[in-house]
């Protein structure tokens, strides 16, 4: 009898073991993605964090956002620390992330086996301001259409020289600013083709997306808390109204003097 109950007691803990064993390896994950928040409203930053079971050398962290319709709205190259962990930050919302609903993260290091993944809710864009939709460029008759959200567009003034626009911002928090320039106002081009703007976020490039028509060229500039200037640099801008006056007020000051000194001759008696 007691025989019968050890063999049936071994054989428990046995299958137990076989069982339960690979439970518990999974537990070890190659490595493992989440976010900072389960869902998201236009303009929050989504921070993506990680951590890896063991370092492969020279290997970076692949990460893609997928947006509900499949739409691929980030891809990304991440460094893993020594300290084994990784971490990206996108901002919500933006030309390639407009639908609500479920987004999915997905990372892979090094092979299909070191995979994770992990999901958070976007509320979808409003389509409309938040602050502001419409600002004039300062000394030109110029009105711009744009949408910021994360800080304030507080004005936007050609630089001439630099054949760029000087935007003023205020930002509370991460953000990203929408802004439609008309062609006639500002462009980058080489020959009879479209070249790249550079964009700089208080002396900083930065990557930004953009789309293009005939006469317009909209971009989307993603920028940091504390941001306060963005330069738009291309191969022309409109020079502002101030200093086309104040070449036409010269050219009528010296046409006057000119006239003035002639009239003056004229009139002088003859001896």
């Amino acid at each position: 009898m007691n025989t019968h109950l050890s063999v049936f007691t071994l054989s428990a803990i046995f299958i137990a073991s076989i069982v339960i064993a690979p439970a518990f390896g999974q537990t070890a994950e190659s490595i493992v993605v989440t976010t900072d928040k389960p869902s998201y409203e236009e303009g929050n930053t989504i921070l993506v964090t990680g951590e890896v079971r063991e370092l492969l050398s020279d290997f970076p962290v692949s990460l893609k956002v997928i947006a509900p319709n499949g739409n691929i709205v980030k891809i990304a190259q991440i460094t893993v620390g020594l300290d084994k962990k990784f971490s990206s930050e996108l901002v919500a919302g933006g030309p390639l992330m407009r639908s609500g609903g479920t987004y999915t993260v997905e990372v892979l290091y090094g092979t299909e086996s070191r995979t994770s993944q992990t999901t958070f809710t976007f509320a979808g864009s409003t389509g409309t301001p938040s602050k502001g939709s419409t600002i004039a460029v300062t000394g030109t008759d110029f009105m711009v259409n744009y949408k910021i959200t994360g800080g304030k567009l507080v004005s936007i003034t050609p630089d001439v020289e630099a054949h760029s626009l000087i935007i003023a911002i205020t930002a509370d928090q991460d953000g990203s600013l929408v802004i439609t320039l008309p062609r006639s106002l500002i462009d980058a081009k080489m020959g009879d083709q479209d070249d790249t703007f550079f964009v700089l976020v208080d002396g900083e490039e930065v990557n930004f997306e953009e789309t293009t028509t005939s006469t317009d060229r909209t971009l989307t500039i993603q920028f940091p808390a504390g941001a306060e200037q963005i330069e738009i640099i291309g191969t022309f801008v409109v020079p502002e109204f101030g200093t086309i006056a104040v070449m036409i007020l010269a050219v009528a000051i010296i046409s006057i003097i000119a006239v003035s000194a002639k009239s003056r001759l004229s009139i002088m008696p003859r001896y």
